[in-house]
């Protein structure tokens, strides 16, 4: 019981206006919480408006705008939560919430999802051998189990290599171990310090100062320059292996590609007093990504930094590509999709239909339209087939979708150009219309080649790290720290594609990498990848 009861007036007038203040306070309380819950619905109905607008077509200006959203959506979840002891909506939850779902109940918090392979603990509590109230034997009839989620925090380590110098009593030789091969040679900083620096920076994006007051926290003051060198003499290292990924991603017969823009630190701006010295770069990436009709070939996703939006840099990433590139209408790729002298094309073109889909799903979202309504249920019923056939063989696939794909696809394009016949042409219906007609064969070259996706998501999938990435830090530093970052995400990205712990991957690898045969370097790919039994029986 409170002690609060213990002062409680016995006058029961003065009870009365007691729980008549309560009550007044209880009603204001409960409309401040029925005002952050409209706050709360408002807020991730305007994020979801907002990433449907910038779905198709990137604005940096939006995406700011979603960013700040978040974070005043988060602050005010957690302020929720923190008035109420009751389960709330998870804060997890997509902010994509529709209008209808503003207004239904609450649900309860779904639970954390810990993997299989996270280590577990037994705590027993035992009420012991006998009965607390009449001394008797007791014997076990079962147990009650829950789970807590614990953390093992992060801990620093100091790695004392002692050689030890031995000396033969016969002939007097002096025998001692030759020193390990070290990842960055003269360097206190052993691999698995390296690998988590690197994802720490480049796949969490936590920039290196706050690194250096984390690892105060720890009890080790490793200045910024230090951190510095020691991410980019690890990358330096790992360029044989990015290279060799770059290689044989970039010679798949099917690729996806897309872009997105980059804030970049250039100097010489500044010196000529140009604007803040910032300039846009281009981040491009190359996903090879067979897994949706069982291919053989692993997945992995190449990245590439241009201090410019021209065309001549997907001609130098593609130059020794051939096959089908499945992008975006960026005018860029049309030289690629021209055929060679002797008729052929290099390149062939696969369009996306979510691109397409977001032209009229946009349209619709404006203005209601019927015709947007009809396009967006005739291109819904060629994604329900893809779901179905999505992880059979390419043979399954093309068989599928000319029996029913291709009758869709068709009646799709007649209907469209009779539409298009009837409304404005300088709308943004009309343009949808013209973007589709007008691409007509790549938007159908999925119906031909079981192995091309339907759409580029994987590509787009792909380059959401950018975009998180860009929420902590507000540009690259120079050139060169692009394509660095470029870089270190070709190869942290391959090896999650691969299901692979890229800090764990990483670690083994910058162990193992100078002590590796040049002519074996492709055991160390993320796809060949086996760890090192040794240097995890030593860990242990």
């Amino acid at each position: 019981m409170s002690s609060d009861a213990v002062i409680l007036p016995e006058d029961p007038a003065l009870l009365k206006a007691m729980i008549a203040a309560l009550q007044a306070e209880n009603a204001r309380m409960s409309a401040t919480i029925r005002a952050h819950d409209q706050l709360i619905q408002s807020l991730r109905l305007r994020i979801a408006k907002l990433r449907k607008q910038a779905f198709g077509k990137s604005s940096e200006k939006v995406e700011r705008e979603i960013e700040q959203l978040e974070l005043a959506l988060e602050d005010l979840l957690i302020a929720a939560a923190e008035s109420t002891t009751a389960p709330v909506e998870d804060a997890a939850d997509d902010a994509s919430t529709s209008a209808n779902d503003a207004t239904a109940e609450r649900k309860p918090r779904r639970r954390p999802r810990v993997s299989d392979t996270t280590p577990r603990e037994r705590r027993e509590l035992d009420p012991g051998t006998c009965c607390s109230d009449c001394g008797g034997d007791l014997r076990l009839v079962g147990e009650d189990v829950s789970d807590m989620l614990d953390l093992v925090a992060a801990q620093l380590k100091v790695l004392q290599i002692a050689r030890l110098k031995k000396s033969c009593r016969r002939c007097e030789k002096m025998v001692q171990e030759p020193a390990p091969s070290r990842p960055i040679p003269g360097s206190m900083a052993s691999a698995a310090l390296l690998a988590y620096i690197l994802v720490s920076k480049f796949d969490d994006h936590i920039p290196l100062y706050r690194m250096n007051e984390i690892f105060a926290r720890m009890g080790a003051d490793i200045p910024d320059s230090t951190l510095v060198d020691w991410c980019g003499r690890a990358m330096k290292v790992l360029v044989p292996l990015i290279e060799r990924i770059e290689a044989d991603v970039m010679a798949s017969d099917l690729l996806h590609a897309d872009d997105t823009p980059i804030r970049v630190l250039d100097k010489s701006l500044r010196d000529r007093g140009l604007g803040k010295g910032v300039k846009k770069g281009r981040i491009w990436v190359y996903v090879r990504d067979q897994r949706p009709w069982a291919g053989a070939s692993p997945p992995g996703a190449v990245y590439a930094f241009a201090p410019d939006w021209k065309e001549e840099h997907v001609h130098r990433h593609l130059a020794n590509t051939r096959g089908i590139l499945q992008a975006d209408a960026y005018k860029g790729y049309a030289k690629l999709y021209d055929p060679d002298p002797d008729g052929t094309p290099r390149l062939r073109e696969a369009a996306c239909w979510a691109h397409l889909r977001r032209d009229f799903h946009d349209e619709w979202s404006k203005t209601k339209s019927a015709i947007a309504r009809e396009a967006l249920d005739r291109i819904g019923a060629i994604y329900d087939i893809e779901r179905e056939i999505t992880g059979q063989t390419a043979d399954v696939r093309f068989a599928a979708r000319q029996k029913h794909s291709a009758p869709k696809v068709d009646a799709f394009f007649a209907w469209a150009e009779r539409q298009l016949a009837l409304i404005p042409g300088k709308g943004d219906l009309a343009k949808a219309f013209r973007y589709g007609l007008s691409r007509r064969a790549a938007f159908s070259l999925f119906l031909e080649d079981g192995r091309v996706a339907i759409d580029n998501n994987p590509a787009e999938r792909a380059l959401r790290p950018i975009g998180i990435g860009r929420k902590n830090w507000l540009f690259a530093g120079a050139d060169t720290g692009a394509e660095t970052l470029a870089r270190a995400m070709t190869v942290i990205e391959t090896a999650k594609l691969n299901g692979l712990d890229p800090q764990a991957y990483l670690a083994d690898i910058l162990a193992r990498i100078h002590d590796h045969k040049i002519n074996r370097l492709d055991e160390l790919l993320p796809w060949n990848w086996a760890p090192n039994a040794t240097s995890n029986a030593e860990a242990a």
